[in-house]
């Protein structure tokens, strides 16, 4: 069976339905043929048990009356057993023919290469017994028109099915010429160009469409990779000039008392240069889809561990947690969105971060505040695009790369929650989180 399915899926659309369609022509037409076949085989009986009806309902009037049956050689007088009381020999009929007989059914007998049709008409004679009057006759020419119309209807659907096979691949083939047409069309289409939708408002309308829509999406995939790849390229170019031209300097110009603070500024620029390629394969997994299974997590015990990653010497972390707030996410990406969440507001405050941890219903609420320069209003919705910088007294990235804030848009998105900015109380940038509460 898996073999056959196999050979099956593996067989063009034009052939399957060309296949199905002879193959369901072919059943139908011979189960017509068989009806013909039984039609004239029906009209044939039918004419012979009226003529010897006739026979036999003659020889039944002349037994009633007691006279003596003047029946032929195609005439006999049994009982109901089926025994001869017209003084000839036994009936060439079984037990069970001589009892469909007697219950008034014909039936037919072949033998010697010929159909035989018999019938019989009860009759009561004169000492009360009853009568058996079975006439019979020989359908003459019956197997050969049987045959002959067998034969006939058999070829008849052969070659109507192979007609119809033929027509449904011919129709076939026109009905799929013009989806060839469009398949080769869409390979054909370069960049930013799309399909022509047919008027009708049918499955190939339908399927331009569908295509229309897969190649914008193409399109816009490409033209967003382009531009990352662009602005990637851009911002890696700055780190690794400036570790490039130090370097040089020192190399042509050796200074034992300044090559401490090159060193101190190569390995500022490289770990600029390293976060800035987390971010980068961070967003490029987000983007792919690819993501660890979602388990539940703490988000307030995930928050207070981040806050302890922070450097010494910033502004004061309040945390306000009141109980157990489980998100569906991973842990690492928990700590990525606090750790860039945490950095933004810490670089930004004056003297106060307060990080809120609070269940809400279906939902995990992580809120953010500080009371630095806030985000202005105008601003707030283009902060999570890629490489965004706004201008130093607003900027949430301090003057970073402008990936921190979209790549927490990207993690926070992929579970289904949702990332906004707005004004804190102490008038400060607020951004608040909401993942999927854990089940």
């Amino acid at each position: 069976m898996t073999r056959l399915r196999r050979w099956w899926t593996r067989r063009t659309l034009r052939f399957r339905i060309t296949l199905v369609v002879g193959a369901v022509a072919l059943v139908a037409l011979l189960a017509l043929s068989r009806l013909g076949a039984g039609l004239v085989a029906s009209t044939l009986t039918g004419s012979a048990d009226a003529e010897l009806r006739v026979q036999a309902t003659d020889v039944a009037g002349r037994v009633h009356t007691g006279a003596p049956p003047a029946a032929g050689p195609a005439v006999r007088v049994v009982d109901t057993a089926g025994d001869p009381v017209d003084g000839r020999g036994p009936l060439p009929l079984r037990g069970d023919e001589v009892r469909r007989l007697a219950s008034g059914a014909a039936i037919t007998t072949f033998g010697g290469g010929e159909f035989r049709r018999w019938l019989a008409v009860p009759v009561v004679v004169p000492d009360g017994s009853t009568r058996l009057v079975v006439a019979s006759g020989t359908l003459v020419g019956g197997a050969t028109l049987l045959g002959r119309a067998a034969v006939g209807f058999l070829f008849a659907a052969l070659v109507v099915a192979g007609v119809i096979a033929l027509a449904a691949w011919a129709a076939t083939r026109a009905a799929l010429r013009p989806v060839d047409r469009m398949r080769a069309a869409a390979a054909a289409l370069p960049p930013g160009e799309r399909l022509p939708l047919p008027e009708p408002r049918d499955e190939l309308r339908a399927l331009a469409e569908a295509i229309n829509s897969l190649l914008a999406r193409r399109d816009e995939a490409v033209a967003r990779l382009e531009r990352f790849t662009g602005d990637a390229a851009h911002e890696l170019r700055s780190p690794v000039a400036s570790i490039r031209a130090q370097a040089e300097v020192a190399v042509a110009h050796p200074d034992p008392e300044l090559s401490e603070e090159t060193l101190r500024s190569i390995a500022s620029e490289a770990e600029r240069m390293t976060v800035l390629l987390s971010d980068l394969l961070a967003l490029a997994r987000s983007d792919a889809g690819r993501r660890p299974a979602a388990e539940a997590v703490d988000v307030g015990a995930a928050a207070r561990a981040a806050v302890a990653r922070l450097p010494a010497g910033g502004p004061a972390v309040e945390i306000v947690a009141p109980g157990p707030a489980r998100a569906a996410a991973s842990a690492g990406e928990v700590d990525l969105v606090l750790d860039n969440l945490l950095g933004n507001a810490v670089r930004h405050a004056r003297s106060l971060v307060r990080v809120g941890v609070l269940p809400a219903g279906r939902w995990v609420r992580l809120v953010v505040d500080d009371d630095g320069p806030g985000i202005p209003e105008a601003d707030r919705g283009r902060v999570f695009d890629r490489f965004t910088r706004l201008a130093p007294e607003v900027s949430v990235d301090g003057g970073g790369a402008g990936l921190g804030l979209a790549l927490v848009e990207g993690l926070v998105r992929g579970r289904g929650g949702s990332v906004a900015a707005a004004a804190a109380p102490e008038g400060g940038a607020r951004l608040e989180v909401r993942w999927p509460a854990a089940s």
